[in-house]
């Protein structure tokens, strides 16, 4: 039996999906399975010992390189997906572009969402099985869980995140990092400032308080991470605010950060790719979220503490708004600072 996966983006979204994996090898432990992904994050995936094979798309390449690259990429990725002559392909994504793919591999059963589930409704060309959500379905994983549980229903329960096995090379470097900065005896804090959207930031002068206040607790040290060069100057404020305590850490692979994520004692963020893949390596997380809703996107489980915005038009979805500012306060300093407190020792307690 050959599967094909169509989860191609994004970060935290495919990292949402991996206890498919668990659930499919279950069903079948002989299932050969693939996985379709944008490049940028397919290294994340590649050597995963329940997948065969990761197929890149080029999407952002092929962009830069106008039109005329998008087809020739698009028809070289069809062809390449139709050679592998899949028995079944698993539509996670549910837009126009997973449609394309899922349809061109020309699989005899290519499952997927309802027109109730799809996120855009050409996907519903694609797939000859469509399947309904139910309430139980209401967090990301569910959704896709859904889907595999459809396909193949002799599974057993996966755990709520992952798996995510940590490349050996990105682990010894990050080791030694930490040795050369004098921080493997301490409690490491990682505090991801960075998000997709605006009204998804955390304020500022909250994350400044919140290093500054974690870098008095004795042998605690707070690590930066970075995405962009406009966080690159967020976390040196942020740096410079805790008496240049807490480190800035530059930036690596994405193998790399996710080691550092699995070597953290928790991980603090919004609703951003590190922080799911800190739940998928079992590191807890303290994740904030206002305009996306925390019983949907947030990680699960008992080393996880979820803050939602308690304005009541929270969750609501929007990339600007007039309440950006009152909904980023909302979530104080004190809640934040109590769950990082609680997780910490928690921690502190199993090791």
């Amino acid at each position: 039996m050959k599967v094909l996966i169509v989860k191609v983006s994004a970060l935290g979204d495919v990292v949402h999906a991996l206890p498919v994996l668990a659930w499919l090898k279950s069903a079948d432990p002989e299932m050969e399975i693939d996985w379709l992904m944008e490049e940028s994050f397919a290294p994340l995936l590649d050597g995963h010992p329940l997948i065969r094979k990761v197929h890149r798309l080029r999407t952002r390449a092929w962009r830069l390189d106008g039109p005329g690259a998008g087809i020739r990429g698009s028809l070289e990725i069809a062809g390449r997906l139709r050679r592998e002559a899949y028995d079944v392909v698993l539509d996670l994504q549910g837009n126009s572009k997973s449609a394309l793919f899922t349809l061109l591999t020309g699989a005899p059963h290519r499952f997927g969402f309802d027109r109730d589930g799809v996120r855009e409704c050409p996907n519903l060309l694609a797939t000859n099985r469509k399947v309904a959500l139910g309430t139980e379905n209401h967090h990301i994983t569910d959704r896709s869980l859904a889907i595999a549980r459809k396909a193949f229903p002799g599974g057993t329960q996966p755990p709520a995140a992952g798996p995510l096995p940590i490349d050996g090379k990105a682990r010894s470097v990050i080791e030694q990092m930490l040795n050369e900065r004098g921080m493997s005896g301490k409690t490491l804090v990682v505090l991801h400032y960075g998000t997709t959207w605006k009204t998804k930031l955390w304020p500022l002068d909250l994350w400044c308080e919140l290093a500054g206040a974690l870098c008095g607790l004795e042998g605690c040290r707070p690590i930066l991470t970075w995405g962009s060069e406009e966080e690159r100057v967020a976390v040196a404020s942020i740096h410079e605010a805790s008496g240049e305590r807490a480190a800035i850490w530059p930036r690596g692979s994405l193998t790399e950060l996710a080691a550092l994520l699995e070597r953290a004692d928790l991980v603090i963020g919004g609703d951003t790719g590190p922080i799911h893949i800190a739940a998928a390596v079992g590191t807890p997380t303290v994740s904030l979220f206002r305009v996306t809703d925390a019983e949907r996107n947030g990680p699960q489980g008992k080393d996880h503490i979820r803050l939602q915005a308690p304005l009541d038009c929270s969750p609501c979805l929007k990339k600007a708004c007039e309440r950006d500012d009152e909904c980023g306060h909302s979530i104080d300093i004190d809640r934040v600072l109590r769950a990082a407190l609680s997780l910490i020792e928690g921690r502190s307690c199993t090791k």
